[in-house]
Parts: C-alpha cells; sequence; structure tokens
C-alpha cells in the first residue's frame, strides 16, 4: 500500500518532526531520537503539577497535538500502536517534573499500564512525586474487567489540565482526573479497518457490515451488524451510551473521526447524533474532528462525560494546543426563512400529451442512467454528471402537473427556471441558460430549432466551450443544426450519436473538467455530457415513432 513516509522505521519520529515544524515553537522534543520520542511544553517551569500521557502512535493528533497551556506538559509515543517504553515515560517525568509532583494519564491497555507503571515506580524512588490515573471508557463489552481507555482520555487531560493550570496541588489534580475517568464512556463504529504505513488493509469487514465497538488498534469490534444509513448506525453507538444516563443528566458529547472518515460525512454524522434522543442530554458538544484516530480507520466514536458544575468549569476553562477544539454549545439545527425570489415567471399549468410523454421518457432515462453516466464521469472528471442529469429529472418529474407543457415559450422558460433552482455545477447551470434563453426565443421567433439555436448561442458566449473541445456541446450542436435544416428528431439524435461518439478519441479538452485530465485517461471514453444529450435524443426518436 502506497504510504507518504520515507521508511517504515522513520515514520514516528518524522511525524513528530512535523509536528514540531508546524508548533510555531511552541513544542520541543527531547534530543534522544530515535529510541526516546517525547514532545513538551517549550515554555515550561516546572512550577505547577505536569501532566503527562502518551502511547502508541497512530492515533494522531493524540497524543502530541494536546501538549499545551491547560491541557498536557508532555506526550510520550511508542511506535505506531505500541507503547512507549519504560526508559522514555521515565525520561519525561525527569524532564518536568518539579517540586508539584507529576500527573501519569493512562488509556487502559496492558503494554500502557506497565511501562507507564514502572516508570511511575523508578521516578518516585528518584524523590518524585507521581500519581497515576488510568482511563477505561470503551464501553463495548458489557462487564469488561479492563475495559479499554479509547477517546475519553482527552476529556481526562482537558479537566486534569485545568485543575493543573489553576495551580491546583497533585491530589486535587489526581482527584479532578478521577473524578473524570470515572464518569466518561465510549464507544465506536467503523466500516473498514486501518491500515498500517505501507501494508496493506486487511480487509476482514464485509461490504454490507460494519463493525461496532472497536478499539483505537484495529482490535475487531465486539459485534458485527450489517451496514445501514446513517442514522442507523449513529443510533445504534448513541443508544448504549443513553442507556447509562439518568433523565437528568446533561453531558458534553466528543464527535470523534477515528481517521479515514470525511469531513462531510463526520458531519453526516454529526447530523444524526441530533436526531438520536441521546440529543436531548447533550449540552455542550466537541467536534466532529478527529482527536483520537486509528489511523486511517473509516469509522467515528462517541464520548459522553456528565457534566456537574466542576467538570462544565473544567470544560471551559482556557486552554491551548494545536488539536484541542473548544467545547460549544449544541444546538439543533435550525433554519432562518429564505429571501423570496421574484424572478420566477408567473406560470399557468396547461396539458399536452406529446410533450408529457417525451418529458417523461427524457428524465426516465436520466434517472435511470445516472450511474452509468457518473462512472463515465469518475473516468474524466468528478464522477457526479450521471447525479447531477439524475437530479435535474427528479425536479422536472416531480413539478410536471405545475408546468405550461401546452405552452413551447412558457415551458422552456419554466425548465430554465427549475434548473437554475437544483441544478447545480456547470452543467445544470449550462442546461438552464439555454432553456431560459430558448423560451425568450420563441417569444421572438415561433421556429423552435431557431430557438434552440438562440439557447446554445448563449450557453456557448457563457460557457466558453465550442464544437471539439469534448463537452455536450459536441452532441447538442450537431443536433440542432439537424433541426434547423429541417430535420426530425431520427436525424437530430442521429447526428447527437455521432458527435458523442467522435468524443472518444478526442484526447484534449478544452473546457470542463476534463481539460484537467491527462490525454492518455481521455482516450476512448466519451464526454459524460455529450453522451447524455445523444442518449435523450435517442429516447425521445424512439418514443416519438
Amino acid at each position: 500500500m502506497k504510504s507518504f513516509m520515507n521508511a517504515r522505521a522513520s515514520v514516528v519520529t518524522d511525524a513528530l518532526d512535523g509536528m514540531l515544524a508546524a508548533s510555531g515553537g511552541r513544542l520541543v522534543r527531547l534530543d534522544a531520537y530515535p529510541d526516546i520520542r517525547v514532545v513538551l511544553r517549550a515554555d515550561w517551569d516546572r512550577s505547577r503539577v505536569a501532566l503527562i500521557s502518551g502511547g502508541g502512535a497512530g492515533h494522531e493528533p493524540a497524543h502530541a497535538g494536546f501538549v499545551g497551556e491547560g491541557l498536557l506538559t508532555a506526550a510520550v509515543s511508542g511506535e505506531v500502536f505500541t507503547s512507549p517504553t519504560v526508559d522514555a515515560v521515565l525520561s519525561a517525568i525527569i524532564a518536568v517534573t518539579g517540586e508539584a509532583g507529576c500527573l501519569l494519564i493512562v488509556k487502559n491497555y496492558t503494554g500502557d499500564r506497565l511501562n507507564f507503571g514502572l516508570a511511575a515506580e523508578k521516578a518516585r524512588a528518584l524523590g518524585l512525586k507521581i500519581e497515576v490515573v488510568i482511563v477505561g471508557d470503551d464501553i463495548s463489552i458489557d462487564n469488561a474487567p479492563q475495559p479499554r481507555g479509547i477517546a475519553g482520555t482527552l476529556l481526562v487531560h482537558k479537566l486534569a489540565g485545568a485543575a493543573a493550570a489553576a495551580g491546583l496541588p497533585l491530589a486535587a489534580v489526581k482527584a479532578r482526573a478521577d473524578d473524570a475517568a470515572t464518569h466518561v464512556r465510549s464507544l465506536g463504529l467503523s466500516l473498514t479497518s486501518c491500515a498500517m504505513p505501507g501494508v496493506e488493509r486487511e480487509e476482514r469487514i464485509a461490504p454490507n457490515e460494519v463493525e461496532l465497538g472497536l478499539g483505537i488498534h484495529g482490535e475487531r469490534g465486539s459485534r458485527v451488524i450489517e451496514f445501514a444509513e446513517a442514522d442507523h448506525l449513529v443510533a445504534q453507538v448513541a443508544a448504549p451510551l443513553l442507556e447509562r444516563l439518568s433523565p437528568a443528566d446533561r453531558i458534553v458529547l466528543v464527535v470523534n473521526s477515528l481517521g479515514g472518515t470525511p469531513p462531510i460525512e463526520m458531519s453526516i454524522v454529526m447530523a444524526a447524533v441530533a436526531r438520536t434522543e441521546l440529543a436531548a442530554h447533550v449540552e455542550m458538544v466537541i467536534g466532529p474532528a478527529e482527536m483520537m484516530t486509528s489511523l486511517d480507520m473509516r469509522g467515528f466514536s462517541l464520548t459522553a462525560l456528565v457534566l456537574d458544575e466542576e467538570r462544565r468549569a473544567g470544560l471551559l476553562a482556557p486552554s491551548e494546543s494545536a488539536a484541542w477544539l473548544s467545547a460549544v454549545r449544541f444546538v439543533q439545527p435550525h433554519t432562518i426563512s429564505a429571501p423570496e425570489l421574484h424572478d420566477a415567471p408567473s406560470i399557468s399549468p396547461s396539458d399536452d400529451p406529446a410533450v408529457r410523454r417525451l418529458l417523461a421518457a427524457a428524465t426516465a432515462l436520466l434517472k435511470q442512467t445516472g450511474p452509468e453516466l457518473d462512472a463515465l464521469d469518475a473516468k474524466v472528471g468528478d464522477g457526479d454528471a450521471g447525479s447531477t442529469f439524475a437530479k435535474i429529472a427528479d425536479a422536472i418529474a416531480a413539478q410536471v402537473d405545475r408546468l405550461p407543457l401546452g405552452d413551447q415559450a412558457a415551458l422552456m422558460t419554466a425548465l430554465g427556471h427549475i434548473l437554475s433552482r437544483i441544478g447545480g455545477g456547470s452543467s445544470g447551470v449550462l442546461l438552464a441558460i439555454f432553456f431560459m434563453a430558448a423560451g425568450a426565443g420563441l417569444k421572438q421567433d415561433p421556429s423552435f430549432p431557431s430557438a434552440l439555436r438562440a439557447g446554445l448561442k448563449r450557453m456557448q458566449d457563457y460557457g466558453g466551450a465550442r464544437r471539439g473541445d469534448r463537452t455536450m456541446i459536441d452532441a447538442l450542436e450537431p443536433a440542432i443544426d439537424e433541426l434547423v435544416a429541417g430535420g426530425g428528431l431520427r436525424e437530430a439524435a442521429r447526428a447527437a450519436r455521432q458527435g458523442a461518439d467522435k468524443t472518444r478519441s478526442m484526447i484534449k479538452a478544452r473546457a470542463g473538467r476534463s481539460s484537467y485530465v491527462p490525454s492518455a485517461s481521455l482516450s476512448g471514453v466519451p464526454d459524460p455530457g455529450a453522451e447524455a444529450v445523444a442518449r435523450v435524443l435517442e429516447r425521445l426518436s424512439a418514443v416519438s415513432g
């Protein structure tokens, strides 16, 4: 598997150095690479209680991304998904611990407990004041004797960090951390496993399944459930968190990406959360964002911390680090009134059975061929041509009973307004211009072919494309030429097909997204817009007889 790396042995050290380079000088590291990987605050003066956390790499931005004022003092990293060594942890302790002492915040994994624990014992033997808090926030396995520490650990960092920043003594800082660890719960879900840098992904999760309750090291989930729409999957994660709340509980919710989920899908997850019963308990939200990841795992986790006045104050206390996101007030999505657009003409519906039949045939074809046109567009553009045409077809079909089917000029104008509202993208807007200009042309000249030519000219004026530029013009213009010359739909469809087929051999596009695609990728692939025009005209020709 291709990865951005120099060598597997240097993945972690290179990644940490990259974080330091982007820190503005706020972070430094101990000079014992590669055996000791410790990132710490450059301005630390040891006057307050120090906070140290860490674990294996692969969870970025955790843990070094949370080193900063009001959060961690230092973060210790091991290799990917491997606990840091005892000496690495001990080096961090010695580097940042003063008279006030140090708190170690440890995720509940055997390797972390042992290595951080032995380092704590060694530090105590050196006369340093050390306390340890173990975080086990994962609720995926009922009554688990050793629940794992996952994204909830970050809230422990925050509440302990606020206490330390306020100058509280070590015992009080530990008490705040213990309190947070006691009241935080997390659960994750993923569509895929993760891939180690430079290693092929283990495709253990079937396409029609997802895993619920995964750990952050690629471990299998506690159970496999059927893949479904986002609302259903998010509800499967929210429900166990809700079961652990009392009716009066108010929570802060962390919506965390496990690394490979695109931001747009994380926003969909957030919207789905807002539709669950859990939302009634959410007072503040953090995210959605990548905070505690599992390399490129395509999943998310939800973390709930029950709030009281002390925890609420700790969450809202000032803090600063590369990755921490402030908690914000949770609100249900709401809208304000959109301004009325008065440019649409007043339309009186009318009917023409022949026109209705042609519109029905065209819209049905575009909806049917949407996936195929998307696949073509994926080879030469951005992969959405078919979806755009299908969306246009849906909108026209939904409004067909309100259209002036018996008035060609009014119909062209009405179609243009529909496309201008919902078309989106270049093709939708260009077609809106085409229809509106054609409608205006019909008011001046009752010749339908001449009106179509006027629409085409206006489309070219704004879009800039000409025949031969590898766009829908290559099918549309020859079809209109046939109609102007006196031909019928059959001749127009034949001309459009010939034009669309010619785009297969056009290896240089001069307009549209294809103009950015290498010539080798264009060869043999028809332009999706031209193909759509040809198919629609072929269908209209067949329907009209």
